[in-house]
């Protein structure tokens, strides 16, 4: 029998949270919640929505588990501040690991993780409380990745690799062995990191630039 599960949020990534929790964990969704003032429907994706300030009424934290279903905006902190808001209430925290990944770490996975598919954790390494992975990472053996990180996809975090809270790291970064990412970093789509970074640093590669030559004249092979 399934977990009753209530959601935070109300956008993509909630609907995301309902479609992985629905078809590949032990959770089922029974409702959605975000904050009064951001109520805009009754129901989402089929379940009802209530105000996070009426949410332990209706639907009783011993009763439920929960999952904040949000993003990396402001650095993870909004997320942050939902999950451990439902864990005060007294909520179980849910976690998703998809049975798609690659999971060799002997389950050194903090709580209120999103790990989606085609992930793969080697062993050795260890990610902390409210991490997400979005599809398609690599995390090296003996790598860690601390609290309220958000990986997105296609990521290298070579061996022996430390991340620091709350960081962001963008699509097809490149993270070498044994370099620190200080705490609250933002590492840029497609970046390569060679060494240390220090604490609140953003790192971003020049973006590709548009050809002088348009594509009308390039030489067909």
């Amino acid at each position: 029998m399934k977990q009753p599960l209530v959601v935070f949020g109300g956008g993509d990534i909630a609907e995301l949270a309902h479609y992985y929790f629905t078809n590949d964990s032990r959770y089922e969704v029974v409702a959605f919640t975000v904050d009064a003032g951001f109520m805009r429907e009754a129901s989402f994706c089929g379940k009802p929505v209530v105000a996070f300030e009426e949410v332990a009424r209706e639907f009783p934290p011993q009763d439920h588990a929960f999952f904040a279903a949000l993003s990396y905006s402001q650095l993870n902190e909004l997320r942050k501040a939902k999950y451990l808001a439902g864990k005060a209430l007294g909520y179980r925290i849910a976690s998703y690991v998809s049975s798609r990944a690659t999971v060799l770490n002997q389950g050194a996975i903090g709580e209120h993780a999103f790990i989606l598919e085609d992930n793969t954790i080697q062993p050795f390494s260890a990610i902390g409380n409210n991490v997400t992975l979005w599809s398609g990472n690599h995390i090296g053996h003996h790598s860690r990745i601390d609290d309220h990180c958000f990986l997105a996809s296609h990521i290298v975090v070579s061996g022996g690799v430390r991340i620091g809270e709350s960081c962001f790291i963008g699509v097809n970064a490149t993270l070498r062995d044994h370099v620190s990412i200080g705490a609250r970093c933002v590492i840029g789509a497609n970046a390569l990191v060679l060494a240390d970074t220090e604490a609140e640093g953003v790192y971003a590669p020049a973006a590709t630039e548009r050809a002088r030559v348009p594509s009308t004249r390039l030489r067909r092979l």
